[in-house]
């Protein structure tokens, strides 16, 4: 018997794995003191059982990380069979090495905590740098996204008659805001063609991050070519929506037809909606690995549910 807790971070999604498997969510009391603290207390018999635990690390992340480790506690204790966290954004993946001397690597010390407290098994999607998988001591998965992204991306294209079947390699330029995610828009490229006839090519921002400044940056340089296409940028985080949206302003530059960018976790800053708003970018796909707060849904945003690929991974663990 497979039993499915959620944590306070985002109960929405929990409820469509939970329907797409037709199995009730299990139940257990999160309570939150006043001077800060955490509590977590099972409902239900586990003993025996598998049991998950969906738990976005997002927004205020501290506080949604100790819930998880409080999950795993409180299972153990009542003598689940197994334990496993589904992350689907898993916080503190981008602090994972040494920028400046003195640095923490925060995204280790997580890594840890999750180890030492007792989960038998670690999922999340699209991990900010898939060299993170390796500091894990025991079973680890990172899905992705990016073919759920790349098929409502093509969708839209078609139904907005913006490109024709068969037309793709010549209409689109798929490109990658920075260095190192060329392999990301490697695999969304892969999927976005995989019906389409020729080879395909990728476009790359050369882009400069300033390391004493949190959420700043700027885009030098494109290379690839994007004059009269559609450009899609692909990316795994927008926080500030800086890198994004002066990456669409140097395409546009460049003579794009139009810019969209199709990317995996939106970990909203306080002022990235009103940019994003005012932004060139015509649409941002995304995933419901972060629930929206206020209206932030509404500033062109179109959600693809994770719940799909979640409860297929449930499906097939014994």
């Amino acid at each position: 018997m497979v039993k499915i807790f959620s944590g306070s971070a985002h109960p929405q999604l929990s409820l469509r794995v939970t329907k797409l498997l037709r199995l009730p969510l299990s139940i257990a009391h999160i309570t939150h003191f006043d001077n800060s603290e955490v509590k977590v207390t099972i409902k239900e018999e586990v003993k025996n059982q598998v049991c998950f635990i969906i738990q976005p690390t997002c927004n205020p992340t501290d506080t949604h990380l100790m819930e998880l480790f409080f999950f795993c506690d409180a299972l153990r204790r009542q003598e689940a069979k197994k334990v496993i966290g589904i992350i689907p954004y898993f916080g503190y993946a981008r602090q994972d090495i040494q920028h400046q001397p003195g640095e923490c690597v925060s995204v280790n010390v997580i890594i840890r905590f999750l180890e030492t407290i007792g989960f038998d098994k670690i999922y999340t999607v699209d991990l900010h740098d898939e060299a993170t998988e390796g500091v894990f001591s025991i079973p680890f998965k990172n899905l992705t996204a990016l073919p759920l992204l790349a098929d409502a991306v093509k969708k839209y294209l078609f139904d907005k008659k913006l490109v024709k079947p068969g037309n793709l390699i010549e209409s689109i330029a798929i490109t990658s805001p920075d260095q190192g995610g060329i392999e990301r828009t490697r695999k969304f490229s892969l999927h976005f063609f995989k019906h389409e006839k020729g080879s395909f090519s990728l476009s790359l921002m050369k882009k400069k991050r300033t390391l004493a400044i949190a959420h700043q940056s700027e885009t030098l340089d494109l290379y690839g070519e994007v004059k009269n296409k559609i450009v899609i940028i692909v990316d795994d985080i927008i926080t500030s929506g800086t890198t994004l949206i002066n990456a669409a302003n140097l395409c546009l530059k460049k003579g794009a037809k139009k810019v969209i960018a199709a990317v995996v976790h939106h970990d909203l800053s306080p002022k990235a909606p009103s940019l994003i708003q005012n932004s060139p970018i015509e649409l941002i796909f995304t995933t419901d690995s972060i629930p929206f707060k206020n209206n932030d849904q509404l500033i062109k945003f179109k959600e693809i549910s994770l719940s799909t690929i979640l409860a297929e991974e449930i499906k097939h663990v014994k």
